[in-house]
């Protein structure tokens, strides 16, 4: 029997139109994208066109927009119609708002009223709030309705609603009141009203909020969907846990750019152009060959030293690396916190305290550990100067854990993102610290003038 992708692509041109749909029905999603790429756009279009229209949403949400581009423009009038009509608001508002024109106007053109209207109320907010990410569709009853009547009202709406896990209960000028999950009122009497068993003290968001501080919010208190009210308090729409997903993807990616010194969009590498890797690496990659020359400079006013005990040259780069690592992993933790909400600016003392004592104990270890290397493997050198680099070790390793500890909570705390300060820029503020550090216990322990 033929079960995956890669076996119906093979018998594609002997089998009839029914199998197909039959065998692909089956298909995971997640075996659909991961070889969507090996197909070739006639391969694309009559599998696609054999998946049944749940399917065909799923999919064309997950690729990349120039897949998604090509597929919409293959579609005619009618099929096109029928794909746009199961795709919900917020995810047609986002396809819409990223692709070209062309494209863009040939979906509105096939768009229903309701869905132009839903998409037009969606596309007032800014894509990066908490609003860019909500349905318009939710279910809202009032107050003075009893379970008996709050079912009937589930039961008829339901078909076109994202998610009912939660009903949100409105007064008349469409205030949020309070919310009842839907095991609630199915445990409830009949006859109770529903302000009896509803919960009044809402969590919810603004739309102007941050996506981010919004998923912070759904992720702590476990929520399956979250309202966003305007600042009269009135529902404007929902934001479900999958919306979250994606937003905490993409803030990961940005995090991960930013510790690797890059900037730009978070579009897929293999969507992206020479040019668009190029633009997005090299300003930072600039700023730091600048910031790396002060290393230099250090070095240069420490010659003196050098020519007096050049073995100290051999052991720069052991000294600077660990130190760097050292940092960056302080910064990590500190970074990861910060962004959980688990560590806030009022913690820095209680984390400043617990990191000298982590830094200390791993830099005495570190610095033994050099002393050792020092004396018995090449390049062999003396009690003294093997002393004065492990000495050298300790203090740059906890310089550098306090530098990794510090920097980003105070950067945070100036409404800046820490997420910076943990790649190569922080390695390169703990190069010319722990240079510094480095000659500087030379010059004292083997008396170099």
């Amino acid at each position: 029997m033929i079960k995956t992708m890669e076996n119906i692509r093979e018998y594609l041109e002997l089998m009839k139109e029914k199998d197909i749909k039959q065998l692909l029905a089956e298909i995971p999603l997640s075996e659909l994208i991961e070889l969507w790429d090996s197909l070739n756009e006639e391969e694309e279009l009559k599998i696609f066109t054999s998946l049944t229209t749940e399917q065909k949403v799923d999919l064309i949400t997950s690729l990349t927009l120039s897949k998604q581009e090509a597929l919409i423009t293959s579609l005619t009038g009618e099929h096109l119609k029928i794909l746009l009509a199961e795709m919900d608001p917020d995810d047609l508002t986002d396809f819409i708002q990223s692709v070209s024109p062309e494209v863009r106007e040939a979906v509105w053109n096939v768009l229903g009223e309701e869905a132009k209207r839903e998409t037009q109320f969606l596309l007032r907010f800014d894509e990066d709030d908490a609003a860019g990410l909500m349905t318009p569709r939710y279910l809202a009853l009032r107050s003075s309705l009893t379970v008996a009547q709050a079912l009937t009202w589930v039961r008829k709406s339901a078909a076109s609603i994202e998610t009912i896990y939660y009903i949100y209960i409105l007064d008349q000028l469409q205030r949020l009141m309070g919310v009842v999950s839907l095991r609630d009122i199915l445990a409830a009497d009949n006859e109770e009203f529903i302000e009896n068993i509803m919960v009044k003290n809402v969590t919810s968001v603004f739309d102007d909020t941050d996506q981010e501080e919004a998923a912070v919010i759904l992720e702590t208190y476990d929520f399956l969907a979250l309202p966003v009210v305007d600042h009269y308090h009135r529902l404007l729409g929902i934001i479900t846990f999958d919306d979250i997903i994606d937003v905490i993807r993409e803030e990961q990616t940005e995090d991960i750019y930013k510790m690797g010194a890059m900037g730009g969009s978070t579009d897929p590498y293999l969507e992206s152009s020479i040019f668009a890797l190029v633009k997005k690496r090299i300003p930072w990659l600039i700023i730091l060959l600048m910031a790396a020359t002060i290393t230099t400079n250090v070095i240069a006013h420490y010659q003196a030293v050098l020519q007096t005990a050049v073995v100290l040259a051999f052991f720069i780069p052991i000294v600077t690396g660990t130190g760097g690592n050292s940092g960056t992993q302080s910064a990590t933790l500190m970074i990861r916190g910060l962004a959980t909400g688990e560590i806030r600016f009022r913690d820095l003392g209680r984390i400043l305290s617990k990191e000298i004592l982590v830094g200390t104990t791993i830099g005495l270890t570190l610095g033994l550990l050099t002393i050792g290397r020092s004396m018995f493997f090449p390049p062999y050198i003396s009690l003294n100067e093997a002393t004065a680099v492990g000495l050298a070790m300790t203090f740059v390793v906890i310089v550098a854990t306090l530098v990794g500890t510090i920097a980003p909570i105070i950067i945070e705390r100036l409404g800046k993102d820490p997420a910076v300060m943990a790649g190569p820029l922080m390695a390169t503020i703990i190069d010319v610290s722990g240079l510094t550090i480095y000659f500087e216990t030379a010059k004292l322990l083997l008396k170099i003038n």
